[in-house]
Parts: C-alpha cells; structure tokens; sequence
C-alpha cells in the first residue's frame, strides 16, 4: 500500500469517530512513522509500504481515536519555531505559552546578558526559546516532577543549550538559589472542581500535577509569586501566564507582594492570558 492511501484510510476512521482535522493528524502520525516531514509525505508519498509500517500506523491511529493527544503520539510538539519532546509527564506546549516568550523578547535586547528562572519548567519549552533567542541569557529551570526535568534535559540537549541552563527538581517552596533579572512561569491555575469538565485528551492523558491550580486554582500561583518577591532583584520582571478569570485577584496579590503590574497580555482567542509585573 502506498502512503496516500493509508493517509486516506487513517483520516477516514478519525473522521468517523470525530476527530477534528483528521486529515492533518493522519498525516502527522504517517510522516512521523516514516520520520519524515508532513510536507515532504505530501509531495513525494511513500510506494509500497511495509506490513510493519501499516500495523504501527493503525495502532497510532486508534490511540487517537481513544483521545492520546497527537503530541504524545509523536512524541513532539512544536513550539517557536522548534521542535521539543513531549510525552505524558509534561503539558503540551501550547501557541497560548508563546506569549511568555513574545513579551520577553520585547523587553529585553539582543546583547542584553539577564539571569533566567523558569517555575515549573515542564518540557523546558520557555526557557529554552528565550536561550535560544538571547545568546547572553543564562538561566535555570525548576519543576517538582522528576520526570519533567528528565524531560527538559532531552529538550535541552537537543537544542544545543546544555551549557547555558540548570534544570533542578525541587518545589518551589524549597528553592534558594540565586537572585534573577527576571522570571517566567506558566503554573497549574484550574481550579479542581473543573479538572473533571476539561476535553478528553487533556483530562485522561496530561499531568494532573501541572493542571490542578488547588481547589481555588491560586495554591500555585501564591506561591509563585510570594518566592519570586524574594528571587528577583530590584526592578526585575515576573512573566506569568494565567487564566482570563484570574487577573483582578492575581493583580491583588502581587501589588501586596511588592510588584507594580506591568502589562496584561491578550491570548490567540482576545482573552487575558499573560501578566507582566515588575518587582518594586
């Protein structure tokens, strides 16, 4: 069988069980078996396919059909222009989370040599942009999960930045080390009675512990911002993505924790996603 058609048998059994953009995610899931590219597959399709590729396709296919999202399929998840490994213990970078790395960049310049911290770094997706984008950064990525920093030391060696960042497992609350020019986070902020309304590829296959914000959704983001009060130097910057509903609270909270709120940054969808404050 060739890849056109295997294509159009996998996009068939994901239309029929409502998978949207099934076509594309056929697509994906092929070229990432032949490990090759979407639009290469398309311009040049594969001729006689093995028995071995056809079976791995559709075991892929119906994991998607039981809502493992495509990320975690692949094993990939592009995010800034990069790709970044990605499996079931970090979140999925998301194009909400380049807002982060957006407004970094627009506040720092090209030759401008800050200390970066990264709170609950997960796949190392923030961090390692920003590096990548500021060759004098040099920075240090945190997150409670061992299996996360595992994770972002993968991502890390891939993107060459091994000698320019520390990734350390520890919580928050236990951490110490250094004074930084500026902080990112993108903390768990769903509150826990809503864990269970979230869509099913999220809820069944994502980390728990980079979701659940607490039963207010604020436990983490407290903590946050009470520790980068003591982290940061003077006039540095917090970038923080949060959700829409949280902005009034989270603006409270950092005003009596020395911050002056700085920026509030709109999301794909027009929503409040990121805030920038400046600590005082």
């Amino acid at each position: 069988m060739n890849s056109i058609k295997l294509s159009k048998i996998g996009e068939k059994i994901l239309k029929n069980k409502f998978v949207n953009n099934s076509g594309l995610e056929s697509e994906l899931i092929l070229s990432n078996i032949l490990n090759t590219t979407r639009e290469k597959l398309i311009i040049y399709p594969k001729k006689n396919l093995s028995k071995f590729i056809e079976k791995k396709f559709y075991i892929d296919v119906h994991k998607r059909v039981n809502k493992k999202p495509i990320a975690y399929i692949t094993g990939y998840k592009e995010f800034w222009r990069k790709r970044f490994f990605t499996n079931e213990y970090v979140l999925i970078p998301r194009p909400d989370t380049e807002l982060i790395v957006e407004k970094v960049l627009s506040c720092y310049d090209l030759n401008d040599s800050k200390k970066i911290l990264d709170i609950g770094t997960g796949s190392g997706c923030i961090i390692l942009s920003l590096l990548l984008e500021r060759k004098k950064f040099r920075g240090i990525g945190i997150d409670i999960s061992k299996y996360a920093i595992n994770v972002a030391k993968i991502n890390a060696k891939m993107q060459q930045l091994e000698n320019r960042i520390k990734l350390i497992n520890t919580d928050i609350d236990k951490f110490f080390l250094g004074k930084y020019d500026l902080i990112v986070s993108n903390p768990p902020y769903i509150k826990k009675s809503k864990l269970s309304s979230l869509n099913e590829d999220v809820k069944h296959f994502e980390p728990k512990l980079a979701l659940d914000g607490g039963i207010d959704g604020y436990s983490t983001i407290l903590k946050v911002i009470k520790k980068s009060s003591k982290l940061l130097k003077k006039r540095g910057n917090l970038f923080l993505e949060i959700d829409n509903s949280q902005m009034l609270r989270t603006k409270e909270i950092l005003l009596k924790n020395n911050f002056f709120t700085k920026e509030i940054c709109k999301d794909l969808s027009g929503l409040n996603r990121c805030l920038v404050a400046t600590k005082l």
